[in-house]
């Protein structure tokens, strides 16, 4: 059978047409105010200016042409340009043009371009109308319209073998968000309105994993907020502040988690599509997403509610007892709420598959802690949370990716290859919890100052292979691996999972520093960073500390990330940047 089942998207609408022509109609009045307001004088100014912008740019890069030897345009030709930061203007949404990679790297690059575009709309066209009703229901559905612009950041600099492999990961990533999203739509009770789709699907928290939906292939498990919150603000560094301001309005302090801040205003402003027979939500990974679940679950009281509440303590093996039944709960919470019935074949089936997965995570692992990492960079980083947590052997396409991924690696590494050609000085893994506003922060380092990111502290998880034989102790290890899942493996359990686990990563990936993400808004980690700063003392282990608000970044934008970069590279590590282009530009309002 092929994943997913086609028949789910053949399910029948029950599209509301009246009220369909009532939004429509709304939506036309709010075009004309805007049309009213106007003011064309000054949009026809902007457009001017924007002219000159560009041909001001044109006559530069033909300076450049003209002053380059024959050497240096063949270069230029073959490798592709090495000023990156040109790409960048000031008060654009996304980048003044298209990387040029060299004439192999550029076609590659075109290809992968043209492969996410038809990927996209073959997807879409498996139930058009309800997707394109739904980006007029919902804004942040435009937002997607601009993962090739996400694309092209989080692959720029990349040459040969590192830029076709975070190729393949970004595409298997966007090719799930496209069919959920299609799904989403069709199911949404204001757009496609499909109650026979709407009885399959069962929703769960963005921080709960998927791995229990492997034992009911007949139902579709959505992290509910991933779309319209979650990945959203990976995408488009904007997008969650009216969700943020909008709960905020309500009364809850500004200092609270933009995480469950945005998923709490997302249900206020009703960004949240409603469907699905029930909502599996967690107290995973801190109380602010308890406080999500829980606004989340009294929004929709036709939502039945099941709370998946692991103990903190984790290493202690004397509460498994309690999280397996939790686990049992969970299940026939499921069952009675949607008449299926759990499969051990079938979850069996797909935890082979997610063992073989680890396997391979671990092989890149191993071949990054070497003197020649290959896949580092942010697709690697995006992927490996997405299919740890979201996916978690569920897809079966998802090991061919792994494959090709593998094959990829494995002859780079063999070729000695660098992700960034040229660049790569220095060694690092990143701490605590990414910025989402900017998720290509790494590739930014990697192109500017020459930094490896070997690993993300969200990447070291729970590796153990999965009971796929006693059923007692599957329940055992699937309850071991929602404990130990993203973020919740470091940030509970007690701060040795935190702090000393630090050191010794610190020693096994042998770094010259550490990335430490100073979440301002996150009190786990602001409770340890004394710890932090006086051990690494102790050791002669050198952290870069850069502030960041998550979701926000009025708070600490992308310009003040790059900023405290900069200073500490040439204060502490004494360097120079290798592209001088990408030491100071802005992209305060890009996606």
């Amino acid at each position: 059978m092929k994943y997913i089942d086609p028949k789910n998207f053949r399910l029948k609408d029950e599209i509301d047409w009246k009220a369909q022509a009532e939004n429509i109609k709304e939506i036309a009045g709010i075009v004309g105010e805007i049309a009213k307001e106007t003011d064309w004088k000054d949009v026809a100014k902007s457009i001017g200016k924007d002219a000159k912008g560009f041909k001001k740019r044109l006559l530069h890069e033909a300076d450049l042409l003209k002053n380059m030897s024959l050497d240096e345009i063949k270069d230029l030709v073959i490798n592709g340009e090495k000023q990156l930061g040109k790409l960048y203007a000031t008060g654009k949404m996304a980048t003044v043009r298209r990387e040029w990679r060299g004439v192999k790297d550029t076609a590659v690059d075109f290809y992968e371009w043209g492969r996410m575009w038809a990927m996209l709309l073959a997807t879409f066209s498996k139930d058009l109308v309800p997707a394109m009703m739904g980006a007029v229901h919902y804004r942040w559905m435009i937002s997607y319209f601009c993962c090739h612009s996400f694309m092209d950041k989080n692959t720029m600099g990349l040459r040969g073998r590192a830029l076709k492999m975070h190729h393949e990961l970004i595409y298997a990533i966007f090719r799930y968000v496209a069919e959920n999203l299609v799904l989403l739509m069709k199911s949404d009770e204001k757009v496609g309105n499909s109650t026979a789709l709407s009885k399959k699907i069962v929703l769960f928290d963005e921080m709960t994993m998927s791995q229990i939906m492997a034992g009911f292939p007949d139902l579709i498990g959505i992290p509910y907020q991933l779309m319209p919150v979650f990945l959203l603000s990976e995408i488009d560094q904007l997008a969650c502040m009216p969700y943020i301001d909008a709960i905020e309005s309500y009364g809850l302090p500004s200092d609270t988690c933009p995480v469950p801040s945005s998923e709490c205003g997302a249900v206020v402003v009703d960004a949240l599509p409603h469907m699905g027979a029930c909502f599996i939500s967690s107290s995973m990974p801190c109380d602010g997403s308890v406080m999500a679940s829980s606004y989340t679950s009294r929004r929709f009281k036709d939502l039945p509610t099941y709370h998946l509440a692991f103990p903190v303590r984790y290493e202690d093996e004397s509460i498994m007892d309690a999280a397996v039944k939790d686990i049992r709960g969970c299940i026939k919470f499921i069952e009675e709420n949607t008449g299926a019935k759990w499969s051990w074949d079938a979850y069996f089936a797909a935890m082979k598959r997610f063992n073989e997965e680890t396997k391979y995570e671990l092989q890149k692992w191993e071949i990054n802690q070497t003197p020649h990492p290959q896949l580092i960079g942010p697709c690697y980083e995006l992927f490996r949370k997405w299919n740890y947590e979201m996916d978690g052997g569920l897809d079966p396409r998802i090991i061919s990716t792994f494959k090709k991924v593998d094959q990829l690696m494995l002859k780079a590494y063999e070729h000695r290859d660098e992700a960034w050609r040229g660049k790569m000085k220095y060694r690092a893994i990143v701490w605590s919890i990414p910025a989402h506003y900017y998720a290509n922060f790494s590739n930014w380092m990697a192109n500017c100052w020459g930094v490896d990111i070997l690993v993300e502290m969200e990447s070291l998880n729970f590796t153990k292979p999965l009971e796929t034989e006693n059923k007692d102790e599957a329940l055992k290890d699937l309850a071991r691996l929602y404990e130990r899942m993203v973020m919740r493996r470091h940030t509970n359990g007690g701060y040795d999972h935190v702090v000393t686990e630090l050191w010794r990563q610190c020693e096994i990936w042998n770094v010259d520093f550490v990335l430490m993400y100073q979440h301002v808004s996150c009190k786990n980690m602001a409770t340890v960073q004394g710890l932090f700063e006086e051990q690494a003392r102790e050791r002669g282990i050198k952290l870069l500390w850069c502030s960041h608000d998550l979701m926000d970044p009025r708070t600490v934008s992308r310009k003040d990330m790059r900023a405290t970069v900069n200073e500490f590279m040439r204060t502490v590590m004494k360097a120079e940047p290798v592209d001088p282009s990408l030491v100071d530009f802005e992209d305060d309002t890009t996606w």
